[in-house]
């Protein structure tokens, strides 16, 4: 009992003089760059009402729907022990068929290239 007592007291000891030493002995240089807000690279100061890009928005909602269709098709594997694995393994296969048809029609009209 004493010995767990004994860690008690020490590691809070220890816990609260390091976090004394750092408050004590941090740096603190506030300057304009550290003090403005962090807008992933826009400024912080501008218009709020700048045109959005429409290809970014169409990319972003690809990667969401091929990253949505990776988390359906993880437990795929586990499709073998169920009573009807051949249902299972054709429905999976007409998504995956679906979603290619779909990135092809995509890729065909021009939707995944950056630039015009």
């Amino acid at each position: 009992m004493n010995t767990i007592l004994f860690m008690f007291i020490l590691s809070s000891s220890l816990s609260m003089i390091l976090t004394t030493l750092n408050m004590w002995l941090a740096q603190s240089n506030p300057d304009s760059e550290k003090l403005s807000p962090y807008e992933c690279g826009f400024d912080p100061l501008g218009s709020a009402r700048l045109p959005f890009s429409i290809r970014f928005f169409l990319i972003a909602i690809l990667f969401l729907l091929f990253d949505l269709e990776i988390a359906l098709l993880l437990p795929l594997p586990w499709a073998t022990q169920l009573q009807f694995p051949l249902n299972t393994l054709a429905l999976a296969s007409t998504i995956l068929l679906l979603l290619t048809l779909g990135l092809i029609y995509e890729w065909t009209q021009g939707g995944l290239e950056w630039a015009e």
